[in-house]
């Protein structure tokens, strides 16, 4: 009987040519399959641009598909091949709340001024290069969750993927007039000039937790099945600087596998992250498959350090990893895919379905669940 895991990996725009064209995607997904792979992540969401046609880009924005994607539909395309060889398909909305990457908030921003995101001195919101939408403001909210039910709604896939910027917002952000008033008629004051002061990271990073749990309450109202993942980066470094509250994920039950970026070039370093991971979420290890970073510019990880970070995950518990980025696996005539097929993946897994994911995680806000449930019921 085949064991059940999560074998994932990531698949790119950029530093790849999968997505390019059919045939890649083929050969992608027999070479994956394979290897010993069961799930795959295609990116669908980038560069203010969908890799699959988007009447809500149309209709938004007036930009259907990314440009090099004109006449094709990369999605499709994947989870056409995907299906013939096994594999499960999530997409992933890689950009998130993020409008561009060093272009000064993009076409996007361009096109919704008011959707702009404000740091405390007023200026577009800018962190590690990306600008960002405002995701506290609920158009902004609204344009993100139909850009993800369109895809659940038109695909045959198995579920979606948020990830470091989605639902995630710098803590910097939050200094605009609407969400500035909105805190203040919640504390009657003004938010603090401290971006990390405790109530002021908290209150936003509540929003974000809300836009999520309708989001996903939607999703599982079209099919109780679908994936609904996340991969955020380590907590609480990511509450902190990012406002993604991962425990309250949890403890709400509104995401089924959280994929942390433990991308750590180093096995001590991984482990110390991994440790403090499992205790921080001891009672949802099932939900738990780490990100791993196999190749980023030049640097590609040795096949050692691959095999002994995935042992280790074994060893505690964890029975899973997506790895970041499919290309690692092709470098060097497929030297880290051999690696992996002779050895850990040397037999099939089969991935989880919700019922294996199912944990008794407890949740102080049942009622208010409960509550939220009947509102989308009705």
């Amino acid at each position: 009987m085949a064991s059940t895991e999560i074998r994932g990996v990531w698949l790119t725009t950029t530093d790849s040519t999968v997505l390019n064209s059919r045939d890649n995607i083929v050969e992608a997904m027999e070479f994956l399959a394979d290897t010993g792979f069961n799930v795959v992540f295609p990116v669908v969401w980038n560069k203010a641009a969908t890799q699959y046609p988007s009447q809500v880009m149309q209709e938004t924005f007036g930009i259907e598909i990314s440009p090099q994607c004109i006449g094709r539909d990369p999605l499709a395309e994947v989870v056409e091949a995907a299906r013939q060889v096994g594999l499960k398909v999530i997409p992933w909305f890689e950009y998130g709340f993020a409008s561009s990457y060093n272009l000064n908030g993009g076409m996007l921003l361009a096109k919704k001024p008011q959707w702009t995101a404000r740091d405390i001195q007023g200026n577009l919101l800018k962190k590690n290069g990306f600008e960002w939408l405002n995701a506290l403001d609920s158009h902004v909210q609204e344009f993100m969750s139909n850009l993800i039910l369109e895809v659940v709604h038109n695909y045959h896939i198995d579920g979606i993927q948020g990830d470091d910027r989605l639902p995630a917002f710098p803590c910097e952000g939050g200094y605009d007039t609407a969400t500035q008033q909105r805190y203040h008629s919640t504390f009657g004051k003004n938010p603090p000039s401290n971006p990390k002061d405790t109530q002021w990271l908290q209150w936003r990073a509540d929003i974000l937790t809300q836009f999520w749990a309708l989001l996903y309450h939607k999703i599982k109202a079209r099919n109780h099945n679908l994936i609904v993942a996340v991969s955020p980066n380590i907590h609480d470094w990511a509450f902190k600087e990012y406002l993604q509250d991962t425990p309250a994920w949890l403890q709400q039950q509104i995401v089924d596998i959280i994929n942390p970026q433990i991308y750590r070039r180093d096995f001590n370093s991984y482990k110390s992250i991994l440790d403090t991971t499992s205790q921080q979420f001891k009672g949802a290890l099932p939900r738990i498959a780490p990100g791993i970073l196999i190749k980023l510019g030049s640097y590609i990880i040795s096949p050692d350090l691959l095999i002994q970070t995935m042992e280790y995950n074994r060893s505690q518990g964890i029975n899973g990893e997506v790895l970041f980025f499919y290309e690692g696996l092709r470098a060097d005539n497929n030297r880290l895919a051999k690696v992996l097929k002779k050895h850990l993946y040397n037999k099939s897994a089969t991935f989880p379905t919700i019922s294996d994911l199912t944990t008794p995680t407890p949740n102080t806000n049942i009622t208010w669940w409960q509550k939220l449930q009947k509102i989308f019921e009705t």
